[in-house]
C-alpha cells in the first residue's frame, strides 16, 4: 500500500489567507507517511513565517531538496538548515554555482546562492547528496535528476547565464522536478521546469514505466513563452490526460489563464496556504 502524501505550498508569490505572506519564490512541505520533506525554500523571506501559520515544523524535515540554484529558490537555505540542521540535502551539483541573468538593459543580474552560505555549504561534511540521475528522497519520493531536452520547442525561459560577463550560457543542467507516487497516479512537483514541462513529465513516465500522472503542480516558466511554445504545450499536456494542474510562480499570468481556459474544471490556484492530501 502507498503511504498517505499530503502537499503543502509553504512559499509562492501569492497567498491564500490573510495571516501568510507572499514572496517572489517557490517552497513546497511533503509529508510521505512519516517523513517530511522541505523541498525549495524560496528566497528565506517568508520560510518561518508562513510555516508557523500553517502548522508546519520545519525542524522536522528529513530532508532538504532543490529543484536548482536560483536564489528564489535556495536563497532560504541557512534558515532551513538553522531550523533542521540535521536534514539531507538533495541537489544537482550545478545548483550551488554561479548563476546570472542578462537584465533588460544588458546588465548582468545575479541569480545564484549568495557568499555567505555558498560558504556554508562548502563546509558541510556530510548530508549533501547529489542527484545527477534520478534518486530516492523516500519510500514512493523521487527526484529525476537532470533531465533530457528532446522537444524542440522548449528551452530554459530566460537568459541565464553561468558568468558575470554573460558570454557563458547556463543550460541550467541542475533544474530537476520531484514525483510522488500515490494511490490515484503521479504527482509531479515543478521548481521552474527550465527543462520544459513536457520535456520533464516525458522524463517522469519513462522512470515510472508510463504510469499516469494525476497532478503536476509548481512553477512552469511560461511567462516569456511564444504562441507556438503555449500552442504545442496545450497540445502535449492533453496526451497525459492530467486531472489536476496547478501552476504558479514564474507560469506567469498569460499562461495561467490559458490553462484555465484550456483545462476548465481541472486547473486550480497554487497559492501560499494550499493543502494536497492524497491516500488515507
Amino acid at each position: 500500500m502507498k503511504p498517505a502524501v499530503r502537499i503543502g505550498v509553504l512559499v509562492e508569490n501569492s497567498v491564500n489567507g490573510s495571516e501568510l505572506l507572499g514572496e517572489h519564490g517557490l517552497a513546497f512541505w511533503i509529508e510521505v507517511g512519516s517523513k517530511r520533506i522541505l523541498f525549495d525554500t524560496g528566497q528565506g523571506i517568508s520560510l518561518e513565517h508562513n510555516a508557523r501559520a500553517m502548522g508546519i515544523r520545519i525542524e522536522e524535515a528529513d530532508a532538504i531538496v532543490f529543484s536548482h540554484g536560483h536564489y528564489d529558490h535556495i536563497g532560504g537555505i541557512l534558515d532551513a538548515l538553522e531550523f533542521a540542521p540535521h536534514a539531507d540535502i538533495f541537489a544537482h551539483p550545478a545548483a550551488f554555482g554561479s548563476k546570472y541573468a542578462r537584465s533588460s538593459d544588458g546588465s548582468p543580474r545575479y541569480l545564484g546562492l549568495d557568499a555567505s552560505a555558498g560558504a556554508v555549504v562548502a563546509a558541510m561534511t556530510r548530508g549533501v547528496i547529489p542527484t545527477r540521475t534520478a534518486t530516492e528522497i523516500c519510500d514512493g519520493l523521487f527526484v529525476t535528476g537532470r533531465i533530457p531536452r528532446k522537444t524542440d520547442f522548449e528551452d530554459t525561459g530566460g537568459p541565464f547565464f553561468l558568468d558575470e560577463a554573460l558570454q557563458r550560457p547556463d543550460p541550467l543542467i541542475d533544474d530537476q522536478a520531484a514525483f510522488i507516487e500515490t494511490p490515484v497516479g503521479t504527482v509531479v512537483i515543478f521548481g521552474c521546469a527550465h527543462s520544459g514541462v513536457v520535456n520533464t513529465l516525458r522524463y517522469v513516465q519513462e522512470l515510472t514505466d508510463h504510469r499516469p500522472i494525476h497532478t503536476v503542480i509548481g512553477g512552469m516558466h511560461l511567462h516569456n513563452a511564444s504562441s507556438e511554445r503555449m500552442d504545442k504545450t496545450v497540445s502535449e499536456l492533453r496526451c497525459f490526460d492530467l486531472q489536476r494542474i496547478m501552476p504558479g510562480h514564474c507560469t506567469g499570468h498569460s499562461a495561467i489563464e490559458r490553462f484555465g481556459t484550456e483545462f476548465p474544471g481541472r486547473c486550480e490556484a497554487c497559492h501560499v496556504g494550499t493543502v494536497l492530501e492524497f491516500g488515507q
